[in-house]
């Protein structure tokens, strides 16, 4: 794998392998030594995902380079490619890009000699995304193998649907859909179930909210959307005692979930942003280290009582 840019160019052992190294930062925090500036060109909206890769740089002592659309000359009519030219010339060693096309990857991907990092595109893919959800259900149960994972809400529009379903069958689990039929995506070929049937299989429940921003036009489906596709609190009560619930975020509170269940006892919604950081950690550490713009001696890992010590010991992704 070259760039970072989708689950489809990833191995199960390379998702672990992630999943590994993204835990060992939890435990043990590291300082990488060598100087190295990270750009986070982010064309849509977000939160969640640009500030953990924000944190994620600092605690590993990143330089992360600003970037804003609005003041950008993309204001001008700069493109996508010449943008992430211009932040390779300037010097950037890594690029986080988010775009709202579904393809801007295959505008970067043969074109760009800095690793590239996708964080998020359009309607097809969210890789990161899908290893912190994958973290997430590995910390709950151990193992991701045969666990009953529902993904509910708008499939059709939704870029964490696709990578999630294919990065955790990928890792052996059993994936199944709810949605109203508008919101279904028949090129993808996972069952459908009622979010009735979703609450009683479900060992894990994801919620995603209704992708207004990427419809064309009006959908029925969310007249009455909570009561008919949202996790109510009579469906919660129908989960199965171990199950939890995730939602990447932002939730609609009300609309595909009742909002005192986003920190009821079954929600893991916060831990996933917490995870988020250290999946983030470890994929731009990996890029950097198969790019070879750093090796593994310009990684320390951090000490509060004895000082900063060599992380040779940590076990990197090949």
């Amino acid at each position: 794998m070259k760039h970072f840019l989708s689950v489809k160019d990833m191995t199960a052992k390379e998702i672990i392998d992630l999943l590994d190294m993204a835990e060992s930062f939890r435990e043990e925090g590291v300082q990488i030594t060598k100087q190295v500036f990270a750009a986070n060109l982010f064309f849509e909206p977000s939160t969640r995902t640009k500030t953990s890769f924000i944190v994620a740089e600092k605690k590993l002592g990143i330089e992360s380079l600003e970037f804003d659309m609005e003041t950008s000359s993309m204001k001008k009519g700069e493109s996508l490619y010449d943008t992430a030219k211009t932040f390779e010339a300037i010097g950037a060693n890594i690029l986080v890009v988010r775009h709202e096309a579904d393809d801007w990857d295959e505008e970067l991907r043969d074109k760009i000699s800095i690793p590239v990092v996708s964080g998020g595109a359009g309607k097809r893919n969210h890789p990161t995304q899908s290893l912190l959800d994958a973290d997430t259900i590995y910390q709950e149960f151990g193992t991701i193998k045969n666990i009953n994972i529902v993904i509910a809400g708008d499939i059709r529009h939704s870029r964490v649907a696709k990578s999630n379903a294919e990065m955790l069958t990928k890792l052996g689990a059993n994936v199944y859909f709810a949605c109203a039929p508008d919101f279904q995506d028949k090129s993808l070929d996972y069952p459908y179930i009622t979010m009735d049937e979703a609450v009683e299989i479900g060992d894990a429940v994801m919620l995603l909210r209704i992708q207004h921003e990427r419809h064309d036009e009006f959908s029925s489906s969310t007249l009455n959307y909570h009561n008919d596709y949202g996790l109510t609190l009579e469906r919660e009560k129908k989960m199965k005692d171990h199950a939890i619930i995730l939602h990447p975020g932002p939730v609609n509170r009300g609309v595909e979930i009742e909002s005192s269940l986003v920190e009821c006892d079954r929600s893991r919604i916060f831990k996933q942003m917490n995870n988020g950081v250290y999946v983030r950690m470890a994929v731009l550490t990996t890029q950097l280290l198969k790019w070879g713009i750093i090796d593994e001696h310009h990684i320390e890992k951090r000490n509060d009582t004895y000082g900063r010590q060599s992380a040779r010991n940590i076990r990197f992704a090949n």
